[in-house]
């Protein structure tokens, strides 16, 4: 059995600082300047729900309205000499004590609710079960106690399992004082309709090129290419930073120099690709190529109704999708091939087929598309 310190942080993307540690937040100026309208003008919801796309900055924000909320005193009337004016930023020194208690995780009016170990202990569970958020029973009964603001985080609230979800709604539905319940969500429509019922939503945007590059500098990860990761990433800087960790653009310029061959396969080179994926070493290079097989087929159907992409993500892309999907025929021909693909991605994954064979598959079956709107534009 591990020790739980050994386990990864189920909230932390590889090689990115965690949330709790990014003190600057890039790019979401609007969802903070609504949460602290409604802090100033004394609106302040018990339950927030913060939704966008996956790795856009909610846990960051999450982590710096808990800062903001644990390290602000409470407004008064200032007496002879007025009240002070209302806070204009979400800003908290990085040496106040409640940002170092925040670090350690040892802030006592703060509960983390997130997925933990599995029954062995030697790894981290697939969803949020509902002991952890029984932990919320004790924790809010040290909130009575002292009568301080208390506030809870739930990363990621996608990941509650039924009995926790469950349990979670009766803590929305009968909030204690003085405390603001904070949940992120990549997919809201999957929460219960009563859990987002009871919570304002704070939507995050996705980010520009400039943006994405600001915050992984901001986090210690640099990029001679941001225009392509925005647009590999999805506007997205945590995908970003995990594309950059693992060399996404080099394996999606080495994807397009393979596409490139079509119709004629160069059969050596895409062998070479698919061996590339062989061994639990290589398994996060098997998930990475999965996703831009899905990415590439995506916006080369794009293509052929709103034209090639721009920017490009690699080198030739726009020429490749131009010439492989020059219209509204060849896109729905490509959109319908990337679902069978995906389909038998997912089936695959699922029953461990080797990584080798599926990824050799997908390359002849998108060759054979590739043939198949040749001969037809040949025939034009």
């Amino acid at each position: 059995m591990s020790a739980l310190s050994d386990l990864p942080e189920p909230d932390r993307v590889e090689g990115a600082p965690h949330p709790r540690e990014t003190v600057r937040l890039v790019g979401q100026e609007a969802a903070e300047a609504a949460f602290l309208e409604a802090y100033n003008s004394d609106r302040l919801h018990h339950g927030w729900l913060l939704t966008g796309p996956r790795g856009v900055g909610k846990a960051t924000l999450a982590w710096r309205i808990a800062r903001f909320l644990l390290a602000t005193p409470p407004a008064d009337d200032g007496g002879l000499f007025g009240a002070p004016p209302p806070p204009s930023s979400l800003d908290i020194a990085p040496e106040h004590p409640v940002a170092h208690r925040l670090a350690a995780l040892s802030e006592p009016g703060l509960c983390l609710i997130r997925r933990g170990p599995n029954d062995k202990g030697d790894a981290i569970s697939n969803d949020i079960r509902v002991d952890q958020v029984r932990k919320l029973k004790s924790f809010f009964g040290l909130s009575a106690s002292d009568g301080g603001r208390r506030v809870v985080i739930v990363d990621a609230a996608d990941e509650l399992n039924t009995s926790a979800a469950n349990a979670l709604l009766k803590e929305l539905e009968e909030p204690p004082a003085r405390c603001t319940m904070l949940l992120i969500s990549h997919q809201p429509s999957r929460l219960l309709p009563t859990i987002r019922s009871r919570c304002r939503e704070l939507r995050l945007g996705t980010m520009t090129a400039d943006q994405i590059a600001q915050a992984m500098a901001a986090a210690g990860a640099e990029t001679t290419d941001p225009q392509a990761l925005a647009a590999l990433s999805g506007g997205s800087v945590g995908e970003a930073i995990r594309l950059t960790n693992l060399g996404g653009l080099e394996l999606y310029a080495e994807l397009i120099g393979l596409m490139a061959t079509l119709p004629r396969l160069d059969r050596p080179r895409a062998l070479k690709l698919a061996d590339s994926t062989v061994g639990k070493a290589a398994r996060p290079r098997f998930d990475l190529l999965l996703a831009l097989f899905d990415l590439f087929l995506a916006r080369l159907a794009r293509t052929g109704v709103a034209g090639p992409p721009a920017p490009q993500a690699a080198p030739g892309e726009a020429e490749l999708m131009a010439r492989l999907c020059p219209d509204a025929h060849a896109a729905r021909l490509w959109a319908e091939r990337a679902a069978e693909l995906g389909a038998r991605a997912r089936h695959a994954r699922a029953v461990n087929l080797d990584p080798s064979s599926l990824i050799l598959d997908m390359v002849l079956r998108i060759d054979q598309t590739a043939a198949q709107l040749a001969a037809r534009q040949a025939h034009v």
